[in-house]
């Protein structure tokens, strides 16, 4: 679809909420003519998509049909499939993409806006629970960020604590600018076998998730525990997942931010259709330009708080979700 191809070259420039609507305008009207599950979901809904002239009245993808249906905008065959990892026996959603190139661009945009060139750092990732699976998004994502890093240490480090420890040491005796990319269950067992450790040019950046290996703990408290055995004074989160092609980071206290091609809003809990005001708890809806070619428009299954200024803090999931292990701790 040619306005497809055209957004592909702008979304990522987009530098106004005027330029973010109208955007998103187009892509809602082509992927209720063009995806056949988004398009019955909207006519579903009584929604006429050319009376629809003002981003709040787009109507958002329950997430859970990435598990049971193809989410694609055309007809195309995917260069990858991004699948989530999901408790055993339980029904994984699984994101076609059409272009890999599409996600990369997506991600490292947003890494440069956020940290800069990954070139600048030594980038360690600790994240066993999804290189023991095939499909991960994430795992892609740290690959990249290594292969792009100028550093000879960097790395995955799967299971092997005592290395990773080491070349810890090693990194922060030349205070080289380090991002430890990892799990949450994993950091905290490496935090244990830290002692006297400090590394304030070290970021901490913890992807959520204890996937059955460790008791769940609130973000304070887990934080508290890494920057105590890091010498940190602040813990790093990224906020991804499988069915979107953006991140959200956040640099302290679990307050995220988005790149401008990705917005929260958020939901009430009891009518999915109704919105809530800024500060308020609710079902977190994510507008994802990036997913052109599948669904930019996303009902998550977490509950969290959007403010005025647009940054967004989660605070668990629906009790009925599924657990997933991609990025979040139960409060």
């Amino acid at each position: 679809m040619p306005a497809l191809e055209q957004l592909k070259n702008t979304i990522f420039n987009l530098s106004n909420e005027h330029d973010f609507e109208q955007a998103a305008l187009t892509i809602f009207q082509i992927q209720a003519k063009n995806n056949s599950v988004y398009g019955q979901f909207v006519q579903n809904l009584g929604v006429e998509p050319k009376n629809v002239t003002q981003i709040a009245d787009i109507p958002f993808l329950p997430i859970q049909f990435f598990k049971t249906k193809e989410i694609k905008t055309g007809t195309w065959q995917p260069e990858i499939t991004f699948t989530s990892s999901g408790t055993t026996g339980a029904t994984i959603s699984q994101h076609q993409v059409k272009e890999l190139a599409l996600y990369k661009q997506s991600f490292i945009t947003a890494f440069k806006r956020f940290y800069g060139e990954p070139s600048a750092y030594c980038i360690l990732a600790l994240l066993p629970a999804y290189l023991e699976r095939t499909g991960s998004s994430l795992v892609l994502m740290a690959d990249e960020l290594i292969k792009q890093s100028s550093k000879s240490q960097s790395g995955f480090y799967l299971n092997d604590y005592l290395n990773l420890i080491e070349t810890l040491k090693q990194l922060a005796q030349n205070n080289t600018p380090t991002l430890l990319l990892g799990v949450s269950f994993a950091l905290l067992d490496v935090a244990e076998m830290l002692e006297g450790f400090n590394y304030p040019n070290l970021i901490v950046m913890e992807t959520g998730g204890m996937k059955g290996r460790r008791k769940e703990l609130i973000r304070e408290e887990l934080h508290a525990i890494l920057m105590q055995a890091f010498g940190t004074i602040s813990i790093h989160s990224e906020y991804g997942m499988t069915e979107l092609l953006s991140q959200a980071y956040s640099k302290g206290k679990g307050l995220y931010q988005s790149p401008p091609w990705m917005k929260i809003s958020t939901r009430d809990t009891t009518d999915p259709l109704s919105m809530v005001a800024p500060g308020a708890t609710g079902g977190l809806n994510v507008i994802d330009l990036a997913n052109l070619y599948s669904c930019s428009f996303i009902a998550t299954e977490d509950l969290g708080r959007v403010y005025g200024d647009g940054s967004f803090e989660v605070l668990g999931r629906f009790d009925q979700s599924d657990i997933r292990g991609c990025n979040l701790m139960v409060l």
